[in-house]
């Protein structure tokens, strides 16, 4: 099953995937419908948040990204309608964007976090769902 997911720097050496925080987990979003996507985008852009490329891929491309990462993904599914405040942040983008900027080196030892291996594993990742 082909799904549908919002990327950033499509196609360049940025490339990255769009995804959302809640209660301290990353999760990524998966559309059905291209057009749910894309609205999502219009939600985005109108919030001032960059606007991602709705991308097609399979599903189990991104489930597969996902367990490697330790990302959870989420499907929002033709016809969805929230039934929590969490299943609000499916089909409307949250009012805060995390700055992904200021991400480096630096903070990723004061977490103890191999940079390079992340970032190169996900660069592999994505560049697998093309």
């Amino acid at each position: 099953m082909n799904i549908y997911v919002l990327l950033y720097n499509f196609g360049t050496e940025k490339e990255g995937i769009h995804s959302i925080e809640l209660k301290g987990r990353t999760i990524v979003l998966m559309f059905e419908e291209k057009d749910d996507a894309e609205r999502y985008c219009g939600l985005l852009e109108a919030q001032d948040f960059p606007l991602p490329t709705v991308g097609m891929i399979s599903i189990d491309e991104i489930r597969d990204f996902c367990t490697k990462l330790d990302y959870e993904c989420k499907l929002v599914e033709k016809n969805f309608v929230p039934k929590t405040t969490e299943d609000r942040l499916l089909i409307s983008p949250p009012q805060k964007n995390l700055e992904v900027e200021t991400w480096n080196e630096e903070e990723c030892k004061e977490q103890n976090i191999d940079a390079n291996l992340d970032l190169n594993s996900i660069k592999e990742n994505l560049e697998k769902l093309l």
